[in-house]
C-alpha cells in the first residue's frame, strides 16, 4: 500500500474516531443532563400537585378530578395518589406512543428518570401521597434531533478536514512523488535532478539525491573525457585532429567490404611543397597551414551526413564521403573551401593537389589507395588542372534519379516486397543475446534482395525512412510472435524518422498492440543520428520505456566527447563501432579506450556489444577487456 494511501487511511481513521468519540460523549452527557431535568420535573410537579390538592382538603373525587385535569395534558407517562396506608385511590398511565426516535436509539440510550414523589396534607393531617413519571418520549426526541444535528456537523467538520488534508497531503505529495520519479529514473540509467521542495524533510532527501546524480554525472563526464583523449590518441592526428591513416583505412576497408555499404567518394589531398614551406616560414607557420587543411576538410565533411576526414602522413590528407555519387563537384567544392582557407600560403600556385574517385563494395582498401596516390602523382606534374579524377574499376551500378529510386522505394513498400535478414549478437559463452534484423527489399517481383545499404541513404535523402523504419518493426514483430522462443530481436531505426512525431506515434502504437513480443524488441539508433536530433530522441526513449522494449545506440564511440548527453535516456546498450573493433588484438590504444568504455557503460547498467567482430584474436580480445557481446562474421550462435 502507498504512503499516500495510508496517510489517508490515518486521517479517515482519526475522523472516525473523533466523530464517534464525540457524538457518544455528547450523547451521553446529553442523557444523563435529560434524565437530571426528568427527575427534577417529576419532584416539581408531584410536590406542586400535592400543595395543591392538601389546600382543599379534597375528598376521592376531588382527588380524581385534579388527577385527570393533570394527566390529560398529555405530559406523563403515569401519576398515581395513595391513601395514608398505601391503598390506591387514583392511578392515571399512558398508553404506549410514539417517542420521535427508532427503537434501536431507544434500547440504546435509555432515559429513566426518577419518579416525583411528595405527600398530600393538610394542616397536621396526612391525606396521601402522589407519584408522578413525566413522559420521556420528548427527551427521546430531542435526544434524537440533537444527534442528528451533530452528526451533520461533524460530518461537515469531517469534509472540512478531509479537505485541508487534501490540500496538505497534495503539497507533499508532489515533492515526494518528484523524489520517486527520479530514484526510479536512477534504476533506469537516467540520471536527473529535481527542484529542491519547500518541505525540510524531503528538502534534505532531495539534496541527497541531487548530490548523488550530480556525484555520477561528474564521474561520468570525468571518465567521458579520459576516454575521449584515449580514443584521440589511438585514431587521431594529434596537431588537427583528424583520424590518422590506420583509422582512415579501416573505415575505408570497411566500406568496401561490408555487403550493406554503398558507393561512394574518396579523396587524397596533397598539401604543395610542405617540405619548402617548412623550411622558409618555420614549424609553427607549416602547423598552422596543416591545421587550415584540416579545418577545411572537416567543413566539407559537414556539407554530407557521415564520412571521414584522415591526415594520412605530414602532406597528405584524405577524404572518405560514403553514399555520395558527384565527385568532381565535391572535389571543387573541397578544392575552393582550402583555398579559402590558405589563401594568405599559396598566392600563385595551386591550394592543394586533389586525385577523387567514385568506389563500390567490392574493392581492396590497399589497391585503391594506390590508384589514387599513382592518380595524385598525376595531379601534380602532369600540369594544367590540379583535380584529377581517378578510375578504380568498372561501375556496373546504373545510376537513377531521385524520382526512379522514390518510385521504386514507394513500390516495394506497397507491395510488401521487404523481409528482415538475421545475423547472431551472442555473448561469450555462446548464447544468444538477440537476433540483429537489417531490413532487405526487392524492387522487382522476382528481383534479388537489396540491403538496406544500398538504399537506406537515398531513402534518408528522399524522407522515406518513416515508411521503411515502420515495415522493419512490424516484420520484427511478426517474427517474435511466430518463435516465442526468439530471446530478442533488434531493428535499426533511423533518426530522421526519429525526429517525427508521426512516426513515434505510429510505432508506439505498433507496440501498444503486441505487448508481448514488445518486451523482447531491442531498437536501436545510431549514435550520430541520436546527437543530432536528441530532444526527440529523448522523448521516444521514455515513451518506448513504457512498451518495456530494449533501446540502444549503434556504431556507438565516434562522437565519444558527447557522451554526457546521453546520461538522462535510460539506454539498454551500445553497440561499439566496427572501426574501434577491427584489429583491436593488435592495437593497445584502442585496447584501453574499449575497456574504460566497457566500464563506464556497465557502471550505469548498460550491455556492451561489439559490431563486426572478424577474428578468433579479436573476439578473445574483446572478452577479456570486458565487452558482454559481439556479432559479426567471427560470431556463431550455439545452439546447446
Amino acid at each position: 500500500m502507498s504512503m499516500y494511501r495510508q496517510l489517508w487511511f490515518a486521517i479517515i481513521a482519526s475522523m472516525l474516531l473523533a466523530l464517534t468519540g464525540s457524538l457518544l460523549a455528547s450523547l451521553l452527557t446529553a442523557r444523563v443532563y435529560l434524565e437530571q431535568q426528568l427527575t427534577m420535573k417529576n419532584a416539581d410537579n408531584a410536590s406542586a400537585l400535592a400543595l395543591s390538592l392538601g389546600q382543599q382538603n379534597p375528598d376521592a373525587v376531588m382527588i380524581e378530578l385534579a388527577v385527570a385535569a393533570l394527566f390529560d395534558s398529555g405530559h406523563y407517562e403515569s401519576i398515581r395518589v395513595r391513601d395514608p396506608n398505601g391503598k390506591l385511590l387514583v392511578e392515571r398511565v399512558a398508553p404506549p406512543s410514539e417517542v420521535g426516535a427508532p427503537a434501536w436509539f431507544v434500547q440504546l440510550l435509555p432515559i429513566t428518570p426518577q419518579p416525583g414523589e411528595a405527600k398530600i396534607s393538610s394542616g397536621w393531617t396526612q391525606l396521601g401521597t402522589v407519584t408522578l413519571v413525566s413522559h420521556s418520549r420528548f427527551g427521546y426526541a430531542g435526544l434524537w434531533n440533537s444527534t442528528i444535528e451533530m452528526i451533520a456537523a461533524l460530518f461537515l467538520a469531517s469534509l472540512t478536514g478531509g479537505y485541508l488534508g487534501n490540500l496538505i497531503l497534495r503539497r507533499l505529495r508532489r515533492p515526494l512523488q518528484a523524489v520517486i520519479d527520479q530514484a526510479t529514473a536512477i534504476t533506469e540509467r537516467r540520471f536527473v535532478t529535481i527542484p529542491l521542495p519547500d518541505v525540510p524533510e524531503l528538502r534534505q532527501l532531495a539534496i541527497a539525491m541531487n548530490f548523488t546524480v550530480s556525484r555520477l554525472k561528474a564521474i561520468f563526464d570525468e571518465e567521458a573525457v579520459r576516454l575521449e583523449n584515449l580514443r584521440r590518441e589511438a585514431n587521431c592526428d594529434p596537431l588537427t585532429g583528424l583520424a590518422n591513416r590506420d583509422f582512415f583505412m579501416t573505415e575505408l576497408g570497411l566500406a568496401l567490404e561490408n555487403q550493406d555499404s554503398i558507393d561512394g567518394i574518396v579523396m587524397l589531398v596533397r598539401v604543395p611543397d610542405l617540405a619548402a614551406i617548412n623550411r622558409s616560414m618555420g614549424r609553427y607557420v607549416t602547423d598552422d597551414l596543416l591545421c587550415r587543411f584540416g579545418k577545411a576538410l572537416v567543413n566539407e565533411l559537414s556539407n554530407h551526413n557521415k564520412g571521414v576526414a584522415a591526415r594520412l602522413n605530414g602532406a597528405d590528407f584524405a577524404l572518405l564521403l560514403p553514399g555520395q555519387s558527384n565527385a568532381r563537384a565535391a572535389a571543387v567544392s573541397l578544392h575552393a573551401a582550402i583555398a579559402k582557407a590558405t589563401k594568405a600560403f599559396f598566392a600563385d600556385q595551386p591550394a592543394a593537389y586533389i586525385a577523387f574517385a567514385r568506389f563500390h563494395p567490392g574493392l581492396e582498401a590497399s589497391a585503391v589507395m594506390m590508384q589514387l596516390a599513382a592518380t595524385l602523382v598525376l595531379a601534380e606534374t602532369a600540369g594544367g588542372d590540379n583535380l584529377r579524377e581517378g578510375v578504380l574499376s568498372a561501375d556496373n551500378h546504373v545510376a537513377k534519379s531521385s524520382q526512379e529510386w522514390a518510385d521504386m522505394l514507394r513500390l516495394g513498400l506497397h507491395e510488401n516486397w521487404t523481409r528482415l535478414g538475421s545475423f547472431a549478437v551472442a555473448n561469450f559463452s555462446g548464447q544468444l543475446l538477440h537476433s540483429e534484423a537489417p531490413l532487405r527489399m526487392k524492387f522487382v517481383h522476382d528481383g534479388e534482395w537489396v540491403h538496406a545499404g544500398h538504399f537506406l541513404a537515398i531513402a534518408e535523402r528522399l524522407h522515406l525512412t518513416q515508411g521503411l523504419d515502420l515495415a522493419a518493426v512490424a516484420l520484427g514483430l511478426a517474427e517474435l510472435r511466430r518463435n516465442p522462443q526468439l530471446v530478442g530481436l533488434a531493428v535499426n531505426l533511423s533518426a530522421l524518422s526519429v525526429q517525427l512525431p508521426q512516426f513515434r506515434k505510429s510505432l508506439i502504437e505498433q507496440l501498444r498492440h503486441h505487448p508481448a513480443e514488445a518486451g523482447r524488441l531491442w531498437l536501436e539508433v545510431p549514435e550520430a543520428g541520436a546527437l543530432k536530433h536528441l530532444n526527440e530522441f529523448r522523448t521516444l526513449c521514455r515513451e518506448l520505456k513504457r512498451s518495456q522494449c530494449k533501446v540502444g545506440l549503434e556504431h556507438f564511440g565516434r562522437q565519444f566527447s558527447q557522451v554526457g548527453q546521453f546520461h538522462d535516456l535510460g539506454l539498454d546498450y551500445i553497440k561499439v563501432d566496427t572501426s574501434f573493433i577491427r584489429g583491436v588484438d593488435s592495437n593497445s590504444g584502442n585496447q584501453a579506450f574499449l575497456n574504460g568504455v566497457c566500464s563506464i557503460g556497465h557502471s550505469i547498467g548498460l550491455i556492451v556489444i561489439a559490431e563486426g567482430v572478424t577474428t578468433e584474436g579479436e573476439f578473445e580480445a574483446l572478452k577479456a577487456l570486458g565487452f558482454d557481446g559481439a556479432t559479426g562474421p567471427w560470431v556463431r550462435f550455439l545452439d546447446e
